[in-house]
């Protein structure tokens, strides 16, 4: 079923929200509307998104029906902006759980998965005027009812409806969702968002293999600290601290 302006008003009214049918970005429609004054938690959505951004300027195509394409403004002190992918990969996976997936995990830094397969891709973008922070668009998409039966992504890939065994209605994940936006961005600067989001990695204790800056780093992932950064411990038996990379398992889980 197609999400319609008139079922999002109903959830999320009064909160101030923009729907399209079709979109090409909805982190870029957001970014335009913080630009011109949106205030704190406004949100748009899009039922397909045919030029959503992932890390490294990748592009990810959403379907229409089939996922949750967010994007929600944000204005948190500067001192916090790391933060944002911390309380968005938070938020997600409380939203899985709430749904009723077991095997919900966070893989450093921020890719929500069920079971290893991901289920969500979370894009935070900064958004300045010269030197001033106007705020954060974080860009959510959810895989509902997309299916990867047959295709390249079915052994990394999930959605959460057949996670759950259920239909799930869009708009009650939406609302549920920003539900708990809502409540982190109240603790982003809080001890309590960076423990519970710790808690949800199953990263740590694993041994991995990390892309970073044009290198290729094994070890094991042994800690994170307040910032987000993970602490790998080299396979020389050297600690050393990473703010982002692409990072796989290198054990059989």
């Amino acid at each position: 079923m197609a999400l319609t302006q008139e079922a999002l008003k109903q959830v999320l009214h009064p909160r101030p929200h923009r729907f399209y049918p079709s979109a090409g970005s909805t982190n870029d429609l957001a970014n335009t509307w913080l630009k011109e004054g949106a205030p704190a938690g406004s949100v748009v959505i899009a039922d397909e998104q045919k030029e959503g951004r992932g890390r490294k300027g990748r592009v990810w195509y959403t379907p229409p029906h089939v996922a949750l394409a967010v994007s929600i403004i944000l204005k948190p002190p500067q001192q916090f902006l790391h933060r944002i992918s911390l309380l968005g990969a938070v938020a997600v996976a409380e939203l899985c759980q709430h749904a009723g997936a077991k095997g919900v995990g966070i893989k450093w830094p921020n890719d929500v998965q069920i079971h290893g397969r991901k289920v969500s891709g979370i894009l935070p973008e900064v958004v300045w005027d010269g030197e001033t922070l106007l705020g954060v668009v974080l860009g959510i998409g959810v895989n509902v009812r997309a299916d990867f039966g047959g295709t390249e992504l079915a052994h990394i890939a999930t959605s959460l409806e057949p996670a759950v065994g259920q239909h799930l209605k869009r708009t009650t994940l939406i609302h549920y969702l920003l539900q708990r936006i809502d409540y982190w961005s109240q603790f982003i600067g809080d001890v309590l968002l960076f423990n519970t989001w710790k808690s949800k990695l199953n990263t740590l204790g694993k041994a991995i293999r990390l892309e970073y800056n044009g290198q290729i780093i094994e070890g094991v992932a042994v800690d994170v600290d307040q910032n987000g950064a993970l602490a790998i411990r080299t396979t020389n038996n050297e600690v050393i601290s990473v703010l982002a990379g692409d990072i796989a398992l290198t054990e059989t889980q």
